[in-house]
């Protein structure tokens, strides 16, 4: 107990010190550019809200607040922002004029340093490795009975060549997989290339769409299919039954008591027509053929149906090294696309499906539940840097892009915008931005206590 207390304590620390480290650069850079033009700098804050803690230092207030939704430095030549920043310390009208080309530099500079950051972790993932899952390729290993892919056609072997006019190279993960261009799709059908015994098919599968109650996140499409997952084995119980007969953690399983095996699902039957008794495997291991006896455990008598644990963990890891070009263009294809979904007016992509601090926290937390905690969170916070980086620089007011394009206007113009107006678009710009963040905070909450799916039968249909 205590350890685990212990364990979740400290990979809460290693969430918000990542976390924070993503934000403090690009406010670092807002900073430091802001020192570079001479623009006065009134406060540095890592989160909003009343402050835990600050100092003074040569004019500038750092301080750390008690909201963790983000950062700022206060800048009152740059624009009024006083509804998220607070009161401003000098009275505008007497600071020095500051020329459209200094605001444009400071404003750029946060999403420069995220993305600055973004190649840097990028860097090191690419030396150090990415972690994958053996079980991502294109090839259906799942189909469920009576679901839409079954009922369409689609079968266990089929690969994947195409989800709705758009090719994919994996099945989950990124705006280039299957599950993607599931979610994506916005016809009544949804149109799937398959390779087939060496042809080329083109099969239209309905899709269900799960009932949700509203205080969840909008249901979106799935056709009922997986992914192939070799059994292969990812880790082994030190002492269990699959211990004690020789498994070793890398062994592919290709035979059970006689019966070929490619994919984990066909090897659950032979399992489960066999509890309580010997199974005969053959492994392959160092690219030899290993034969291994396991002495099966008998089923539980509260679950006579299922497999009982006998000490092995499925998924086999292996590491890729994306360049850092790569990684980083991956994240905004990822991003544009999303944000593409967000205002197609037939996507079924909404703004409740984005997360803010509370969620992106949360993903942080479970990653770093893994073995490969580290590597897949530097990973995540390349993505999570670009689009910090690229959603700052939409053309949104109080926004780092809103900033951009209010000094382009003011040199077009060649003089500066009535600040009367300005306030008063900031200000409503910051309580739309407000309501944005609590409304995708209450659907990041929602997923602590959101249950699982509904059997089919509770499910919308589409046909």
């Amino acid at each position: 107990m205590v350890l685990q207390i212990l364990k979740f304590l400290f990979i809460c620390i290693e969430v918000v010190l990542l976390f924070n480290l993503l934000i403090l650069v690009h406010e670092l850079g807002h900073f430091l550019a802001a020192r570079w033009r001479g623009l006065v700098v009134e406060k540095f804050a890592i989160w909003f809200g009343k402050p835990l803690w600050k100092k003074t230092i040569n004019g500038v207030e750092y301080r750390l607040g008690s909201i963790p939704a983000g950062g700022f430095v206060a800048i009152p030549q740059l624009a009024p922002m006083e509804a998220l920043e607070g009161e401003t310390e000098n009275n505008r009208a007497n600071l020095p004029p500051v020329k459209p080309l200094d605001k444009i530099i400071v404003a750029a500079a946060g999403p420069a340093f995220s993305i600055g950051l973004a190649f840097l972790m990028a860097a090191i993932v690419w030396v150090v490795g990415k972690p994958e899952s053996e079980s991502n390729s294109t090839t259906i290993g799942y189909v469920a009975q009576d679901g839409p892919g079954a009922k369409a056609g689609l079968e266990v072997g089929d690969k994947i060549v195409s989800v709705d006019g758009h090719r994919v190279s994996r099945f989950m993960g990124g705006t280039d997989s299957v599950q993607w261009r599931i979610v994506r799709s916005e016809g009544k059908t949804i149109p799937f290339v398959v390779e087939r015994d060496g042809k080329d098919l083109t099969i239209e599968s309905g899709f269900v769409k799960q009932e949700r109650a509203g205080w969840q996140r909008p249901s979106l499409r799935q056709v009922q299919i997986g992914a192939e997952v070799p059994a292969g084995v990812g880790l082994v119980v030190r002492g269990s039954a699959a211990d004690k007969a020789g498994f070793k953690m890398n062994d592919l399983i290709t035979s059970a008591n006689g019966a070929a095996i490619a994919n984990l699902s066909e090897l659950e039957p032979v399992l489960k027509a066999n509890l309580g008794k010997q199974v005969n495997f053959i492994v392959q291991r160092d690219g030899n053929d290993v034969p291994l006896t396991l002495d099966l455990p008998a089923a539980s008598p509260k679950a006579p149906n299922d497999v009982p644990n006998f000490g092995i963990g499925w998924g086999r890891v292996y590491y890729t090294h994306p360049t850092p070009w790569q990684q980083v263009s991956d994240a905004a294809t990822s991003i544009f696309r999303m944000v593409g979904a967000l205002f197609s007016p037939g996507s079924d992509v909404k703004a409740a499906h984005f997360s803010g601090p509370v969620g992106i926290m949360r993903l942080y937390y479970q990653v770093f539940e893994t073995d490969y905690g580290w590597q897949l969170a530097i990973a995540l916070s390349v993505l999570i840097n670009v689009n910090l980086g690229l959603i700052n620089l939409l053309p949104f007011p109080v926004l780092d892009g809103g900033h951009i394009t209010l000094a382009i206007i003011e040199a077009i113009r060649r003089k500066p915008i009535n600040m009367k107006v300005l306030e008063t678009v900031q200000t409503a710009c910051a309580v739309l931005l407000i309501g944005f963040m609590l409304y995708v905070t209450f659907f990041d909450v929602s997923d602590f206590f959101s249950s699982g799916q509904k059997p089919a039968a509770a499910e919308k249909t589409e046909k």
